[in-house]
């Protein structure tokens, strides 16, 4: 447990350093801005051209920044220091290749944040449950009078708060694996919540991919803490990949040191002193997995000085983010959820046995080269009607169709195809009855129609607004 932390490391000075950023994101923006401000040369790059990327050139404008659109030529690397890459960059792209052959360093706004952090800094990483679990312990902190910097991959970059941020502050950082596959350097609480198949169709393989996590915790030290997830396999033998103090959450096993639940408690337990969290039945996310959000929540507050009562009181009234098995409306006694984070058939699998009443759920999106089977299997046994829907809604509807073969039936009525989000809602809405649950979990990316999943979430809770 701490009280203060002193910056993880001096970080490398970047005054008249050339520093070149790949992708003018809102994580490209903000790191611009702060090499700007840190005295660097900075070189910003994207593959869009100027008219697409008005809106962050606009906030970016009267800085003395140089702009190469429209590609990223071997050029840009001439006289480079450093390489800095914004999320959607992969590391397999050419101009990475090279910059790694010529011996430039690679950094993201993430590793810069945390080699400059003044305070203590909590990372959390997983393949489902991170946002939840990130929103929680943000909130947890804030209700001990902290002041609290909540970011990374959810939200604001925090690189644009360095500045503001005091030794006495607690930070609570979002990591995708797509930040830490280039990281070099680990938070002082680092939180792995589970590691399923999540993205293959940018990292290629597990194997890629559990690596990619796995540097959220191989760079902490001794006077660090690493919490790990002890139901998933993958999540819990990161134990053996760090030398930081190791903390477990459990929704079934007693651990030696973390939280677990037992016989509807939530049990804390640290520094070999037991407190109850809550009850399980006072917990307001639907959902055994949220049930370990809040245990890993619990311990990451418990690490960074967060005393019970107030950990106690968020879980008791804390009603969930937006996106995440959102409550939209009742309308004609059916009730209609906004699950559009569920971007990969794990996360659906979850979501469906958040719920006992009869589903009609709207699966679809653009597939991340990732495993349907236990989704087809969940969708048989607990789906009353589905509705799949974008670029997957042919594969969606053959796999859980074999599914039903295999499995006689099962409690599914019937399977409705349709392209657009619109049609969807209009045929749920067609189909669905008094006491069913409307549910849009995905499993798939928004990217074949929408920005990204709160787009795609916004437009879904539009629709459901407007029926009448």
């Amino acid at each position: 447990m701490i009280e203060e932390k002193v910056a993880l490391t001096e970080g490398l000075d970047l005054k008249r350093r050339r520093v070149v950023i790949l992708g003018l994101a809102r994580q490209g923006t903000a790191l611009a801005r702060f090499l700007v401000r840190e005295g660097a040369e900075v070189v910003v790059s994207d593959l869009k051209d100027e008219a697409a990327l008005a809106e962050p050139l606009a906030a970016l404008e009267g800085l003395p920044i140089q702009y190469v659109l429209g590609g990223h030529p071997p050029s840009l690397l001439d006289g480079a220091d450093l390489l800095c890459l914004s999320g959607g960059v992969p590391i397999d792209a050419p101009i990475v290749a090279e910059a790694r052959r010529r011996g430039i360093p690679l950094s993201n706004d993430a590793q810069l944040f945390l080699e400059r952090c003044p305070a203590p800094v909590v990372g959390i990483t997983g393949s489902a449950g991170k946002t939840t679990t990130t929103a929680l312990v943000g909130e947890m902190c804030k209700a001990a009078g902290f002041t609290t910097w909540v970011g990374g991959n959810i939200g604001n970059p925090l690189i644009a708060d360095l500045d503001r941020i005091r030794p006495t502050d607690r930070v609570v950082m979002e990591l995708s694996s797509f930040q830490l596959e280039i990281m070099t350097v680990s938070p002082h609480v680092a939180a792995v919540l589970n590691i399923t198949p999540n993205h293959l169709d940018r990292h290629k393989t597990m194997e890629n991919y559990i690596a990619a996590k796995r540097n959220i915790v191989a760079y902490q030290g001794l006077e660090d803490y690493a919490v790990l997830g002890f139901d998933d396999a993958r999540a819990r033998a990161l134990a053996l990949e760090t030398e930081a103090h190791v903390l477990f959450f459990s929704g079934g096993a007693e651990v030696d040191e973390g939280a677990y639940k037992t016989n509807g408690e939530l049990v804390l337990r640290l520094g070999g002193v037991d407190a109850l969290i809550c009850y399980a039945d006072e917990v307001r996310l639907r959902g055994a997995h949220n049930i370990l959000n809040v245990l890993a929540a619990s311990v990451i507050a418990g690490l960074v000085g967060v005393p019970v009562e107030p950990m106690r009181e968020v879980v008791r009234t804390f009603t969930g983010v937006e996106h995440r098995l959102e409550e939209v409306r009742e309308w004609r006694g059916v009730r209609w959820y906004d699950d559009s984070i569920a971007t990969a058939p794990e996360r659906v699998v979850a979501a469906l046995r958040s719920f006992e009443e009869p589903i009609v759920l709207l699966a679809g999106g653009r597939d991340k080269d990732l495993p349907w089977d236990e989704f087809a299997r969940e969708v048989v046994r607990r789906v009353r009607y589905l509705i799949t829907f974008g670029e997957a809604r042919e594969m969606i509807a053959r796999v859980v169709e074999e599914a039903m073969r295999r499995e006689g039936g099962g409690g599914v009525e019937g399977i409705t195809q349709v392209e657009r989000l619109e049609e969807a809602v209009e045929a749920a809405a067609g189909v669905a009855r008094p006491g069913d649950v409307v549910l849009l979990s995905p499993g798939g990316t928004s990217f074949d129609a929408f920005r990204d999943f709160a787009e795609r979430g916004d437009r879904f809770k539009e629709l459901v607004r407007a029926l009448e």
